[in-house]
């Protein structure tokens, strides 16, 4: 049987920057504050993904505000409520990936859309674009490829969790699905796998911080993995394990300033 997201695990450079991330995941893991105090860790870096995640939609906020309430931004709002319910949908995830999609859209978009899209993919071709990306592919295509996506998530693969998220978020951020709020829809899919994957099983890292981090990239890498080619998929797989890494830093820093009190 056909095992596409280990064919991308054997592209070039793509099994070292997995091995990078998966060992600054378990140095975070390896924190013995986390065997007590992993649930505000937790807490914490969802915080800082979802006030990341909004700045890559182009609403930079300060992290205090968003810690505050002081925002009622709706694109703040969103992904603070997309964070919030992550746990509570990862066996969704698991199970039934379109209708993991579906909330997490309703939850993303609540004060952004017509109460009557939400949750459904767009049936024209306007979408956003914070990446720059262009015209998006037409709701058929969408249709087509999002079937594809959940047939491949819920079939065995021998691919590591790194692969499968940064397909699940380089896929999502290119078809553009529900036209607002994809972004924030697809750095949470993407999180979802490295939680439901067992990479990152309690969500401690924060990855939307890594993608942050690296802003300049982001947009240039996601279109070269829209071409499909090997080069243009590689270099993306790569681009999303070095923010995996660089968002395990973010909470093993998180997890050194409990630890000082």
């Amino acid at each position: 049987m056909s095992d596409p997201f280990a064919n991308v695990a054997g592209l070039p450079e793509v099994p070292e920057a997995v091995a990078r991330a998966r060992e600054a995941v378990d140095r975070l893991l390896g924190h013995r504050i986390l065997r007590r105090r992993s649930a505000e860790v937790s807490a914490e870096s969802a915080l800082r993904g979802a006030r990341a995640s909004a700045a890559l939609e182009g609403v930079a906020v300060p992290l205090e505000e968003v810690r505050g309430g002081l925002t009622n931004d709706p694109v703040v709002q969103g992904t603070l409520r997309v964070s919030a319910e992550l746990g509570a949908l990862a066996d969704t995830w698991h199970k039934a990936p379109r209708q993991a999609l579906a909330r997490l859209h309703v939850l993303a978009a609540a004060d952004a859309v017509d109460p009557d899209a939400l949750g459904r993919p767009r049936p024209g071709g306007e979408a956003t674009d914070p990446l720059a990306l262009g015209a998006p592919p037409s709701p058929a295509d969408v249709a087509t490829r999002l079937d594809v996506l959940s047939d491949l998530l819920t079939a065995p693969t021998k691919a590591p969790a790194m692969i499968v998220a940064a397909i699940v978020q380089g896929e999502l951020l290119t078809l553009r699905p529900f036209g607002w709020g994809d972004g924030i829809v697809a750095r949470a899919a993407a999180r979802l796998t490295l939680v439901d994957r067992g990479l990152d099983p309690k969500s401690l890292t924060a990855p939307e911080v890594g993608h942050l981090e690296l802003r300049a990239e982001y947009g240039d890498a996601l279109r070269g993995y829209a071409t499909g080619t090997p080069e243009g998929v590689g270099r993306w797989v790569r681009h999303c394990a070095e923010a995996v890494e660089l968002g395990a830093r973010e909470a093993l820093a998180v997890c050194e300033a409990f630890q000082r009190g």
